[in-house]
């Protein structure tokens, strides 16, 4: 190739630019987002049970749902959540099934589930873990105005319909506000005096208002369609619906009956600003372009504003679009600085402007490979595939800047012909080069095989470095000779000479090195103290899963006590908003309390979520202390988070914290007193903060009970007063109004002020005996009952979770773990630990185990070269210096040891061999085809001869990774901060001990391997 590229230099010159051309339009059309598909396909299904107490739901619903849905193919987990009126499904299956697949074995397994007649279960939307893209407050402008009616008309009927018809998005919800029906309020009273039943009101009305059709009527030879057209609500007309006929005369529906607006019960509320308002949550499709989903949205949302009621207002809460551009910006700027960096570097080692242009060749046709790659396999732009290049960016150029500096002194010292020269040059350092970029793609292979979500987020890393490698050592092999053909061929001295201040550094490391081959055991013993002090800062790291983000929103968790009441916790609600909105570096408060329709979370109405958008000179650590004080005068739990990394926790272990222990049994009160212990002992760490039990408490529950004998001396079955009261507390509805596009029920219910339980138990129901109250027949009792039931694997749980305090998290979880062994359990109970303490030990533990492997394989290949297992060990003990540099450089910025700084590791342990490499095969070549015997000379000369390449080598691809390392909690670069942390601490100690260590080990171990490899006897 190397041949055929310097005879065909017209068409190397065009394939580049036709590359360039390729990926540069590539890159406009990839979708952009804030981090790689973390979608574990997850099928959600919903259940309503309208007016069923939480236990009874978990009977009729919950249970027979996990008997259908168990035994899948493919099902990792089951969980099931219960609350009044609702149970939720979520079946969770492994990385790689295929979604669709997975909804449709669901779907199947449904038509199996034995629900009671009148439930049904359906399917959620399929929606990505990051699909909440846009958080949308709707509320009028004038604080005096009163129409929640109004706001959520808006949101339903004009807004929801249209957002959903964007191309991208899944679900729209809503949440806040009343949902207008129009109520058929009877006056049991009234309907006793005048001997009207309820039957009789349902008969009048069942389908009013609707359209009908008529069929056909024939007129003149024209068929015309007879029916009638459906109409608005006209209470007046309405209230002159006749219900009986007494005397001749109607008995109209006005003289039992009160007829209004009213509204369907609430289950949620909304706020900002600390005012009342409607909230529209927009998620995406999985795999959506989140910023151009964003973008249409926002355009569809221009072009409904002239449609929304005068005097309202809507403002964006949170917008997942801005804290992707941030991040992109601030990649964008880390690559444009990484490569100014480079080109200074380059500059200031080479004589010359054109050798520096040849080297930096490599950075674009590079980058713009792995963007075609990116292409073919579907993945996005992110923070990981950018993060990927930002972290290779400096060895991008290794290959080039070694095949130049190498042309450059065989030009500067040789004669004859330049291009055999050129060609000559390169090829003596062409197997250097390929076996130190096979050695980094060997050293990735931990990354390529992880599994989890630590192997979902960072594949697409390694996918990037890895293919912008292999695409440099194509260029290096080349464009690079055939750029030096053109630019550095016929070169005056000046253009292909040395630095001065480079020849100065080379004689002075020639009399340093020499001195300390003389006195190894100084080099020794001063490698195994930098080894020592490195394994102790080790052991003495703190430990997370991920670094935290800097997403620009604050997410507040408010938990009261189960059972309080909507209107209570809305008031609860919005103090927190207020008490919020004054801290610095607040710029908007938006309140979720209880859950939407058509909600994937069973939230009751004791939990508010507040989101807390920050401006961007926000000091978060000092802001979330000053949240924990301020809040601390409510009467609930606070827990205070971020969305992604809420969402990551919820993906780990279906609860919203990074520590959760979740305590599995059968009886709701031993759990209940096994999960205070847990959590006792949890508040008792001081690593941990915001320690909460899952309110599971029992709440008062008015529980019905009929006797049988004394309702069947009025006629009456259990069935059938159980219908009576239900019909008329949660509401009968009898037909639908339409106002143009939209649609308003027709609910029978009772006033609210009848609907208390001492009301209902003198609550008159029909019989054939005439009309009975309720407390003749049945009783109508408070008792306690569970408010929330979890329930995983078909076990019912109860979880504890918690989150990290200023410091000694993982410490704390590691303690929680130990401490909680001794907690007695009754038989059949279990306790688990799972979140992010969980994930990061088993992922660390993978790690090393991968990495073991990599080095095993990277040992055979040096072996391979080599041909001596010394040899290979040699190369290979630059692994260990350069880790050193790391795990002394995490040690001092206190930066914890995470999966990320694992994955820096891997990332240096391929970088920390390449010199060693080339240092060697150095060696090899001036014994084998020069002539110098073994001994200090020839590995002082080796080692100074190749002191330019490693140091341009390792200067470049350590201070490229300058903006990562200085800026790392900027948004987009906090999860490569620990990477390049790493990768450049290990650099400056590996280019520092390789530079003496190397050579002392080769002179002491390498005279037989080089004889067997140089020929000599």
């Amino acid at each position: 190739m190397l041949r055929w590229s310097l005879h065909n230099r017209a068409l190397v010159l065009l394939f580049s630019l036709a590359l360039l051309i390729a990926g540069l339009a590539s890159l406009q059309r990839l979708p952009v987002d804030v981090l790689p598909e973390l979608n574990r396909p997850t099928v959600t299904v919903h259940v309503e049970a309208a007016g069923l107490a939480t236990e009874d739901v978990e009977t009729l619903a919950t249970v027979p749902l996990e008997a259908a849905l168990q035994g899948i193919p493919g099902l990792q987990r089951l969980r099931t959540t219960t609350a009044p009126g609702l149970a939720l499904a979520y079946a969770e299956f492994g990385w790689d099934m295929d979604p669709y697949r997975a909804r449709q074995l669901v779907a199947e397994r449904l038509d199996l589930a034995r629900l009671p007649e009148g439930l049904k279960a359906r399917l959620g939307p399929m929606t990505s873990l990051m699909g909440e893209i846009l958080l949308l407050s709707l509320q009028w402008r004038d604080p005096g105005t009163d129409d929640a009616a109004g706001l959520r008309d808006a949101a339903d009927w004009t807004l929801r319909p249209a957002l959903l018809g964007v191309p991208g998005v899944a679900q729209v919800s809503v949440i806040g506000g009343d949902v207008r029906q129009v109520e058929l309020r009877p006056d049991p009273q009234r309907l006793q005096a005048l001997g009207v039943s309820l039957q009789q009101i349902e008969q009048a009305l069942r389908g009013h208002g609707r359209a009908a059709g008529g069929g056909y009527a024939e007129d003149q030879g024209q068929q015309i369609a007879v029916g009638s057209r459906a109409a608005p609500a006209d209470f007046g007309e309405l209230a002159q619906v006749a219900v009986d006929w007494r005397g001749g005369s109607p008995l109209r529906l006005g003289q039992v009956a009160e007829i209004g607006q009213g509204h369907a019960i609430r289950r949620g509320a909304a706020g900002y600003g600390g005012r009342a308002a409607v909230i529209l949550a927009v998620q995406k499709h999985p795999g959506a372009d989140t910023v151009a989903v964003t973008a249409a949205v926002e355009r569809r949302l221009a072009e409904l504003a002239p449609r929304l009621p005068p005097g309202t207002e809507a403002a964006a809460l949170f917008r997942q679009a801005d804290f992707i551009g941030r991040s992109m910006d601030n990649l964008g700027a880390s690559l444009l600085h990484a490569s100014v960096i480079v080109a200074a570097t380059l500059l200031a080692f080479f004589a010359g402007l054109r050798p520096s242009l040849i080297a930096l060749a490599a950075i674009p046709l590079s980058m713009l490979s792995a963007v075609l790659v990116f292409h073919a396999l579907g993945l996005s732009v992110n923070t990981m595939t950018l993060g990927g290049l930002a972290i290779a960016v400096g060895e991008l150029v290794d290959d080039a800047v070694v095949g130049v500096e190498n042309v450059m002194r065989r030009l500067r010292t040789g004669g004859g012909d330049a291009l055999a020269t050129i060609l000559a040059a390169t090829v003596e350092v062409r197997s250097g080069i390929l076996y130190a970029t096979f050695i980094i793609v060997l050293s990735f292979l931990p990354l390529f095989a992880l599994g989890g979500i630590e192997g979902r987020l960072f594949l697409p890393l390694g996918i990037a470095y890895v293919t912008a490698i292999l695409a440099s050592l194509l260029v290096a092999v080349t464009l690079t000779p055939v750029l030096c053909s053109l630019l550095l061929r016929g070169g005056t001295p000046r253009r292909i000479g040395e630095r001065r201040w480079l020849s100065r550094l080379r004689e002075r490391y020639a009399l340093l090195l020499a001195r300390s081959l003389r006195h190894p055991r100084a080099v020794t013993a001063i490698t195994l103290a930098v080894l020592a002090v490195a394994a102790v800062a080790a052991l003495l790291l703190p430990r997370s899963f991920l670094p935290p983000f800097n997403e620009g929103t604050l997410t507040v968790n408010l938990v009261l006590q189960p059972g309080i009441s909507l209107e209570e916790s809305d008031r609860l609600g919005r103090l927190a908003e207020r008490l919020i909105l004054p801290l610095p570096g607040v710029e908007a408060v938006g309140r979720r309390t209880g859950r939407a329709e058509l909600d994937e979370h069973a939230e009751g109405l004791h939990y508010s979520e507040l989101d807390v958008a920050l401006s961007a000179d926000a000091r978060r650590d000092d802001l979330v202390a000053a949240l924990r004080r301020r809040l601390s005068v409510l009467p609930g739990d606070i827990a205070i988070g971020q969305p992604i990394s809420h969402r990551i926790d919820h993906l780990m272990s279906g609860v919203r914290a990074p520590l959760v222990v979740k305590v599995f049994g059968d009886d709701l009160a031993t759990l209940q007193r096994l999960g205070l212990q847990v959590q006792a002992s949890l508040r008792e760490l001081p690593g941990l903060a915001d320690v909460q039990l899952e309110r599971q408490d029992a709440v008062p529950q008015a529980r019905l009970r009929v006797d049988t004998r004394a309702a069947a001396l009025y006629g009456l079955s259990p069935a059938a007063v159980l219908r009576q009261v239900g019909n008329l507390t949660v509401g009968l509805p009898l037909s639908e109004f339409v106002d143009g596009d939209r649609r308003h029920e027709l609910v029978l219910r009772l006033p609210e002020r009848q609907r208390s339980v001492e009301a209902l138990r003198e609550l008159p129901l029909e019989s054939p005996a005439g009309r009975v109250p309720l407390s003749w027949i049945a009783t109508l009792e408070l008792e306690p009952g569970a408010y929330q039931v979890g329930r995983e694997g078909s076990r019912r749980r109860i979880a504890v979770s918690a989150f990290p305090a200023a410091r000694g998290f993982e410490r704390a979880g590691a303690a929680a773990r130990e401490r909680l062994k001794a907690l007695p359990l009754p038989p059949g109970y279990e306790l688990r630990f799972e979140g992010q303490a969980e994930e990061q030990r088993r992922a660390a533990q993978r790690v090393l185990l991968l990495a073991g492997l990599s080095l095993l394989f990277m040992l055979v290949l040096l072996h391979g070269r080599y041909r001596s297992l010394r040899l290979a060990l040699i190369v290979l003990g630059n692994v260990p210096l350069a880790c050193a540099g790391g795990v002394l450089l995490m040690a001092i910025t206190a930066t914890p040891l995470s999966v990320a700084s694992l994955v820096g590791f891997v990332t240096l342990a391929g970088i920390a061999v390449r010199n060693a490499i080339l240092k060697i095969s150095h060696y090899i070549r001036l014994a084998r085809d020069e002539g110098e015997s073994f001994g200090e000379a020839l590995v002082v000369r080796g080692s100074a001869e190749r002191l330019a390449p490693v140091l341009m080598t390792a200067l470049i691809a350590a201070l490229s990774l300058l903006p990562l390392v200085i800026a790392g909690g900027t948004p987009g670069r906090e999860i490569l901060h620990p990477v390049a942390l790493v990768v450049f601490g290990g650099l400056i100690s590996n280019t520092l001990l390789d530079s003496f260590v190397t050579p002392a080990l080769f002179l002491r171990h390498g005279e037989a391997p080089l004889r067997v490899l140089a020929g000599k006897s």
